[in-house]
């Protein structure tokens, strides 16, 4: 567990200041913001360690460019005492984070920070966290998810996980195992054991739960697995081929396309609860790929049916079967925004994958990422970064993404990796 409280604001805070520094992430070319972030005091080498974590999810994002440690003129010895602005000033780091962490008598530690606009002259946000050992990393992660949230006015995504598929082994007898860890690759850790072939897993989104398919019988089966506990429920034993289950946004359904004995992909959801399924699409064509809006009302799916795959957006009972996509290329995994204004995307066109994007009514198109077999885009529970699985050097590797599309990162691994799919935020 982990307890958060605010600090008050310093003596400086109360001084007369213009507006305090923001940025602005919704204009087309953001230029990153040049944030000074010192090592945190005491604690040994955790402070550091948890100022360099902040300062790497900070980085990661594209929109904070930290300042090289060896330009700073003040060094913070108090970090609860109001800084030198002018020092700040003049290597132009438009926000300064400091911050300590210290053992507290009954073995919790406590990591406070504080972000300070050097040139208002203000404070602007300060919290301390209680945390045991386990999760100093996850105190990081929430660190640079406020200062993230102070400075944007959106919310973070740095204490998430990512599920996927970890990869091992000759291509021709690749183990794949069902993987979790933090969205920056650290704390891997395997849900499976790679005795029985696993794909599709996808986060429940407002639960610690992930839905996956197993054919550890030698026959598709959709599980449940909670993630902390280990416990694992069968959703279903379905006839032919099974495809991508994923939850609805109120975690009480699944909606997935399965293969049935006439040769067709049609979508199906199931009610959690009563185990009912209700089939979506009937059409002679293949169905596939579902994703339910962020209010639950309507589904994005890929179709066939007009000759060759493109995306398509129905009601969520079915009705109202829309084609929204008119590119060349074929277009395959569609999945809903978080944010409810774009549809994520993998397209294959003149022997390329592209990853990209587009607004609900199939308008706006824009490819974020070109390559070499990549696919299968997952979004962060923020709706600002896309991670994907890019084949290279042998096998699968995960990438993220942002908007833009010129922040594209690698994400370490140890093992091949494919099929990412990104947590809500964390409680």
């Amino acid at each position: 567990m982990i307890i958060a409280m605010a600090l008050g604001m310093t003596a400086a805070a109360t001084l007369p200041a213009r507006a305090l520094v923001e940025l602005n992430v919704n204009k087309g070319n953001v230029e990153p913001l040049p944030i000074a972030i010192t090592d945190f005091q005491g604690g040994d080498a955790l402070g550091a360690e948890i100022s360099g974590i902040v300062s790497a999810d900070l980085k990661r994002s594209g929109l904070f460019a930290p300042i090289d440690k060896n330009a700073f003129i003040e060094k913070i010895s108090n970090p609860d005492a109001t800084p030198r602005f002018e020092d700040w000033k003049v290597i132009n780091a438009q926000a300064l984070v400091t911050g300590s962490v210290s053992k507290e008598a009954d073995g919790r530690v406590r990591a406070q920070y504080r972000l300070w606009d050097t040139f208002a002259g203000q404070q602007m946000s300060g919290e301390q966290f209680f945390a045991n050992d386990a999760n100093t990393r996850r105190v990081a992660h929430i660190i640079a998810d406020a200062i993230y949230e102070r400075l944007t006015g959106e919310k973070g995504y740095f204490d998430t996980r990512v599920v996927f598929i970890d990869e091992s082994g000759a291509k021709n007898a690749r183990k794949k195992r069902l993987a979790i860890m933090d969205q920056d690759g650290a704390n891997v850790r395997y849900l499976s054991d790679g005795k029985s072939i696993v794909l599709t897993p996808r986060f429940s989104p407002n639960r610690q739960e992930i839905t996956y398919m197993s054919y550890e019988s030698g026959q598709p089966k959709v599980y449940l697995l909670q993630i902390e506990t280990g416990q694992r429920e069968l959703v279903g034993d379905f006839p032919g081929m099974t495809f991508a289950p994923r939850f609805s946004p109120d975690g009480q359904k699944v909606i997935m396309s399965l293969l049935r004995d006439d040769g067709n992909s049609n979508i199906f959801a199931m009610d959690l609860r009563s185990r009912s399924t209700t089939r979506l699409t009937n059409s002679t064509a293949i169905d596939t790929s579902p994703s339910y809006s962020p209010d639950g009302s309507k589904v994005v799916f890929t179709s066939d049916r007009g000759g060759r795959a493109q995306i398509y957006v129905m009601g969520a009972d079915g009705s109202g079967q829309t084609r929204i996509s008119f590119g060349d290329g074929v277009y395959s995994t569609p999945v809903w925004s978080p944010r409810g204004d774009l549809i994520a995307f993998t397209k294959q066109t003149a022997g390329e994958f592209q990853i990209g994007v587009m607004r609900i009514d199939g308008s706006g198109e824009r490819i974020l990422s070109t390559g070499f077999q990549q696919e299968g885009p997952t979004w962060a529970p923020n709706g600002r970064v896309l991670m994907f699985f890019r084949d290279s050097a042998g096998g699968p590797k995960l990438v993220s993404v942002d908007l833009t599309g010129r922040n594209e990162q690698s994400i370490p691994t140890a093992n091949f990796a494919s099929d990412p799919a990104w947590s809500p935020l964390l409680e």
